[in-house]
């Protein structure tokens, strides 16, 4: 099958069927009820939406990361079978992870791979001395292939942007480091849209972002911002965040928000394919 030039890229997307598991003290659950087991689906899903290309990472969230890490082997797989995907490895900043972790960078160099999906969801933080090693090694391996390093944010603790922006700080003059959902909340889109987004663009930090799980006002202002600033519109691009977003109600939303002409040429097409094809 071969890639087209144009149509829609999804910049975030997750394969893989994690266990049940009980999250806050609640009865073992799937919330995730979108999620897809085989390539075969995932496929089926890419052409049901229409989507021409997809950056594609394990699925996660469930404290045994090692379900996560096994979906490493089928996201490559899936790479390797549909030239409209590109694959994005599983490596986590705990050191009680350095094993797993090895291994998937290990794999940095295999066809189809564009970049690293890290969290501290599952635990650390930028701030903890024992990720140190974990984050140094990731980002460098993500410098050495081109790679993108994908992080997940949200408001508080330590995934909050003012503990992920160091992240930017600490190595994005060098790497390539995507801010997923742009924030997570209210604090972080004002954060970020009133200025920190683009006072790192500025500097000439290399950053990205995308608008998956953004408050309602988020996507028209920072449109709105990088309209009247004339900065960052190959900074934005989109992401479904299947299964744990809604594909249909994110490109709707971010279609409202950006429109039909040059901006969403960006955010849909133009700023996936540079960085990943």
């Amino acid at each position: 099958m071969n890639m087209s030039s144009t149509g829609l890229a999804d910049a975030h997307r997750h394969l893989g069927v994690l266990p049940a598991y009980p999250f806050y003290g609640g009865p073992a659950v799937h919330p995730d009820i979108g999620a897809r087991a085989t390539i075969d689906e995932l496929i089926a899903d890419l052409d049901r939406e229409g989507t021409a290309r997809a950056l594609v990472i394990p699925n996660y969230g469930v404290p045994d990361v090692s379900h996560t890490f096994a979906l490493n082997d089928l996201v490559l797989e899936a790479a390797a079978r549909d030239d409209r995907v590109r694959a994005g490895l599983y490596v986590s900043p705990l050191p009680r992870d350095a094993a797993l972790t090895a291994r998937a960078l290990a794999l940095a160099g295999e066809h189809g791979v564009r970049a690293l999906k890290t969290t501290f969801l599952l635990g650390g933080s930028v701030e903890d001395a024992g990720c140190l090693a974990q984050l140094d090694q990731i980002f460098a391996t993500a410098v050495t292939h081109d790679l993108t390093v994908h992080v997940h944010t949200s408001p508080g603790a330590a995934s909050d942007i003012d503990r992920v922006g160091q992240l930017v700080e600490r190595y994005g003059d060098e790497a390539k480091i995507h801010l997923v959902h742009f924030g997570g909340g209210m604090s972080g889109h004002i954060k970020l849209a009133g200025g920190r987004f683009f006072d790192w663009i500025a500097a000439g930090k290399r950053v990205y972002t995308d608008l998956s799980w953004a408050i309602g006002f988020a996507p028209r202002w920072l449109a709105a911002e990088i309209d009247s600033r004339g900065l960052g519109h190959d900074r934005l691009l989109f992401a479904s965040d299947e299964p744990w977003g809604d594909q249909a109600g994110e490109h709707a939303r971010m279609t409202a928000a950006v429109g039909d002409g040059e901006l969403a040429r960006h955010v849909f097409t133009e700023n996936f394919a540079a960085l990943y094809d």
